[in-house]
């Protein structure tokens, strides 16, 4: 099975493979195995950084004798922060007792205790 997942910039690249992870343990529960071996793994960072237009202010005087002078202050704008951290996985999956799946991932102890919710729920966050 192929999974992939993508995450907020602010994850990383540890945090999408948390998610992805995460999701081959939901994905071997839901399809009825109980194990799974990670096979092939890509990453991609698609996250961008940039700033905003800013903006310019300028106030003038004009003094007693008609002299003139102006300042001009410029800020800048915001710095933006666009994208995603994504990661694809290739799994194996395995009953337990099956051949090869001793050496496998236990989905339920990469869960935890609350395996079942997470099962019916999905993973939403890089920080759990």
């Amino acid at each position: 099975m192929l999974i992939q997942s993508s995450a907020a910039p602010v994850c990383g690249g540890i945090g999408a493979m948390k998610v992805a992870e995460k999701q081959a343990a939901i994905e071997t529960i839901k399809a009825g195995y109980d194990r799974y071996i990670i096979t092939a793994g890509q990453a991609a960072n698609n996250v961008t950084t940039y700033q905003a237009p800013g903006a310019y202010n300028t106030v003038g005087n004009i003094g007693p004798m008609g002299n003139y002078s102006a300042t001009t202050t410029y800020t800048p704008g915001p710095i933006m922060t666009a994208g995603t951290h994504d990661q694809a996985l290739g799994i194996h999956m395995f009953k337990n007792g099956e051949p090869g799946a001793g050496n496998a991932i236990s989905a339920r102890d990469v869960l935890g205790p609350k395996w079942a919710a997470i099962v019916k729920d999905g993973v939403m966050t890089c920080t759990n």
